[in-house]
C-alpha cells in the first residue's frame, strides 16, 4: 500500500501520526511525508531563508528514520489559502505519490495553515482521479481513503479509530528529535518539551484504547467507501 501524510509544517506529522507511519513502513508499505509549507517562519534566531533550508534538511533526515520519502508541497508559512491555485498544488502532491491512503489535518484544528491544508487535501482527494482535471501529473487510478490525524494535545478531536504505537513510540520520538531547530522554538514559544508532549499525548490516547501508547484518527466518510475494511495498521 502507498501512504501519504500531508502536514502543514515540518514537525506536524512527526508530532501527530509518526508512530502509525512507522508501523506502515515496518510492514512494507510505501510511506511519503509531505510538509506543505517550508517552515520559514518557525525561528527566533534565523532568517526565513536560513530556517527554511534547515527545516527541509531536518525533515528529510527525520523521514529516513522509518525509510519514508520526504517532499515539500510548495507553500509558504502563513500563506496557505483555499483557492484554485492551491487546490491544484495539492492535487499534484497526491498525483505524484498516487496513494491508497492519505492522512492530514483535522477540520477542528487550531492553526490557519493546518485548517486550510486539511480542507485543500479534502477537496483534492477526489479531484486527483478526475482525468479531465489536467495538471502537471496524470490522474490517479482511484480515490484514496482519507483520514484525519489528531490535533495538538487532542483539543476538539474525538477519535473514531486508534492505532497501537507501543512498538513504534521510540521511532516517533526520534523523528521529532531530528527536528532540532524546532525543539528550542517550541520550548520558548509554547513552553513545550517535544518528547514529553509526544509521550503524554500518546499515553492518553493509549489509555483510551487500552494499550500503552496510541494515536487517534477519524475517517472522512465518502460514498462509495464503506466501513467494513480496516485501513489503519
Amino acid at each position: 500500500m502507498k501512504v501519504l501524510a500531508v502536514g502543514a509544517h515540518p514537525d506536524d506529522v512527526e508530532l501527530l501520526c509518526a508512530g502509525t507511519l512507522s508501523r506502515y513502513s515496518k510492514r512494507g508499505d510505501e510511506v511519503t511525508i509531505c510538509h506543505a509549507c517550508d517552515g520559514g517562519k518557525g525561528s527566533l534566531e534565523h532568517t526565513t531563508e536560513e530556517i527554511a533550508k534547515i527545516r527541509r534538511k531536518e525533515a528529510i533526515e527525520s523521514a529516513e528514520i522509518i525509510g519514508a520519502d520526504s517532499i515539500w508541497g510548495g507553500f509558504i508559512d502563513g500563506e496557505v489559502t483555499v483557492d484554485l491555485k492551491s487546490r491544484i498544488k495539492v492535487i499534484d502532491i497526491i498525483r505524484q505519490t498516487d496513494p491508497d491512503l492519505i492522512i492530514t489535518h483535522s477540520p477542528n484544528d487550531y492553526h490557519a495553515d493546518h485548517l486550510n491544508i486539511g480542507k485543500l487535501v479534502f477537496e483534492a482527494t477526489y479531484l486527483a482521479c478526475i482525468k479531465l482535471w489536467v495538471t502537471d501529473y496524470p490522474n490517479t487510478d482511484t480515490v484514496p481513503t482519507l483520514y484525519y490525524m489528531d490535533t495538538l494535545a487532542g483539543v476538539n478531536f474525538n477519535p473514531s479509530e486508534y492505532v497501537d504505537i507501543s512498538d513504534t513510540i521510540k521511532d516517533k520520538v526520534n523523528m521529532m528529535l531530528k527536528m532540532k531547530s524546532q525543539l528550542g522554538f517550541l520550548k520558548t514559544t509554547h513552553n513545550t518539551d517535544a518528547e514529553e508532549f509526544i509521550r503524554i499525548a500518546a499515553k492518553f490516547r493509549g489509555f483510551q484504547a487500552g494499550v500503552a501508547f496510541a494515536e487517534g484518527f477519524v475517517q472522512q466518510q465518502m460514498y462509495p467507501f464503506g466501513l467494513t475494511k480496516r485501513i489503519l495498521p
